[in-house]
């Protein structure tokens, strides 16, 4: 099977795709493309171009694999810089810009099953590669393999011993970071009782080691290292986060954050055990952030993500973009224009002051600091901002494929297609810029586009009622599975 850096980089099942052989053969690539001069760019620093931070998560094998990966970058003259244990991936991302490397790694598969592992390709700036910086790497993994050219090879312990691996912490600095975007001082004023379930995923030990000496009681739940994920999928949503809510009904704290496999993504519980979903949380810093700290910018969100975004933007004089899919394009926007904050259906959400990546664990710690300002609980938080920008109800429906979708193929039949109306409300505007959107003139919207990382076809649906949800998801399912 060809190797493809899909929407967030290669992922693989262990011992199918996924080996040793592969994975030395991407490492090669990756250290000839970063040769070749390809991983400077977009950066206003002069980054180290022979200096690399490699980390991983806690995923069966990931340590193993980071340690091939080092050798393989040290045989080629790189400096690596190797986290000590797992990470969470918004901290190596940090590393890779505070130590000022010319490209990172990071090995995780993030929220997909445990059977997948993969690899996250990090640019200088601390964000993930650009499109064609991957692009560069899946043609050296091409032409490598055509000339039969394996990949450099050195003793780990030669590779330590002449100090081309060196073992780090990555987390006091990004802690240090976090400090100046983060108001811990407002947190130990007002201290929260708060449950952390990282779902066995590297953000384990994070917020709560932030939070400490600042008066919070936090109380982390599957937290152990356990590379099966204790047979769930380590991605915040509301199915998964039943350990949470049994957490926080037997009073283990007065609300809960959720980190997925890799800790960029966040999810979060009110105190009667209902999931508070990314797009409420969006919203809620939205507010947060211009209400409360008086900040401004414009709001970048994906083709998936609520459009309660776009209403508070309005009402505060802010510019919203839209993009596809996949927080590199977010970052396209944080880099080069002045934006308070951008994120992600999927729980990957960042803000001004930070890297233009999505990160669980500062948005979890932004969590603690909103419920701190407003004391009130989050329940009474959710409910005041649905008053004022909902009803906003939404839901995924994800058709598993057996066989792909052309993407520029569907997009176009379902645009030659549109319906005049659907669930009693008019179409009144298509956009194609990630599959097919339909918006609807009460603003509820349909979206259909396939996955960037599996043999998948989802179907997003936002509307005013319940209703109008199931009636939206009901007509895309329809017309995805005549596309197929």
């Amino acid at each position: 099977m060809p190797i493809h850096f899909g929407t967030d980089g290669w992922r693989a099942v262990i011992s199918d795709s996924f080996t040793f052989a592969n994975l030395r053969m991407v490492a090669q690539a990756i250290a000839d493309a970063v040769a070749s001069g390809h991983f400077d760019q977009n950066s206003n620093a002069s980054p180290d171009e022979n200096k690399f931070v490699v980390g991983f998560d806690t995923r069966f094998l990931s340590d193993r694999y980071a340690g091939e990966i080092s050798r393989v970058l040290a045989a080629n003259g790189f400096t690596v810089h190797l986290t000590q244990a797992d990470a969470p991936g918004p901290a190596v991302s940090y590393a890779v810009k505070n130590l000022n490397a010319v490209a990172g790694i990071m090995l995780t598969a993030s929220h997909n099953a445990p059977r997948y592992n993969g690899i996250k390709l990090k640019a200088s700036y601390g964000g993930s590669a650009l499109p064609v910086q991957c692009r560069r790497v899946e043609v050296y993994i091409n032409d490598n393999e055509e000339r039969a050219r394996g990949p450099n090879l050195m003793s780990f312990k030669k590779a330590r011993a002449a100090g081309l691996i060196k073992k780090f912490n990555p987390l006091p600095d990004y802690y240090a970071h976090l400090r100046t975007v983060i108001d811990s001082d407002l947190i130990a004023d007002n201290p929260q009782r708060i449950v952390v379930d990282s779902m066995y995923g590297s953000g384990r030990g994070a917020i709560k080691g932030f939070l400490q000496g600042t008066g919070c009681e936090v109380a982390e739940i599957r937290h152990k290292l356990n590379p099966g994920f204790g047979g769930v999928h380590p991605e915040p949503i509301g199915k998964n986060l039943d350990a949470l809510a049994s957490a926080i009904s037997t009073g283990m704290g007065d609300f809960g954050l959720a980190t997925d496999g890799d800790a960029d993504r966040i999810g979060a519980m009110d105190e009667r055990g209902n999931f508070v979903d990314p797009h409420k949380i969006m919203a809620l810093a939205l507010k947060h952030l211009v209400e409360k700290r008086g900040m401004s910018g414009a709001v970048v969100r994906t083709v998936s993500t609520t459009r309660m975004i776009d209403r508070l933007a309005k009402k505060y004089g802010l510019k919203v973009y839209e993009t596809p899919v996949g927080f590199n394009h977010i970052a396209d926007y944080m880099m080069s224009e002045d934006v308070l904050m951008g994120g992600e259906e999927s729980g990957g959400i960042s803000f001004k002051g930070h890297i233009p990546e999505g990160d669980g664990v500062l948005m979890g710690l932004l969590i603690v600091e909103m419920v701190a300002a407003a004391q009130k609980p989050l329940h009474e938080m959710v409910s005041d901002l649905l008053k004022e920008v909902g009803p906003a109800h939404y839901q995924r429906t994800d058709l598993r494929l057996k066989r792909p979708v052309e993407k520029t193929e569907m997009t176009e039949y379902l645009t030659k297609q549109a319906p005049a109306e659907i669930a009693e409300q008019k179409v009144v505007e298509i956009s194609a810029s990630d599959g097919v959107k339909y918006i609807l003139a009460d603003d509820s919207w349909l979206l259909i586009r396939p996955s960037g990382t599996e043999p998948v076809l989802r179907v997003y649906a936002e509307g005013r009622s319940e209703e109008t949800v199931q009636a939206l998801l009901k007509y895309g399912e329809s017309v995805a599975e005549s596309v197929v």
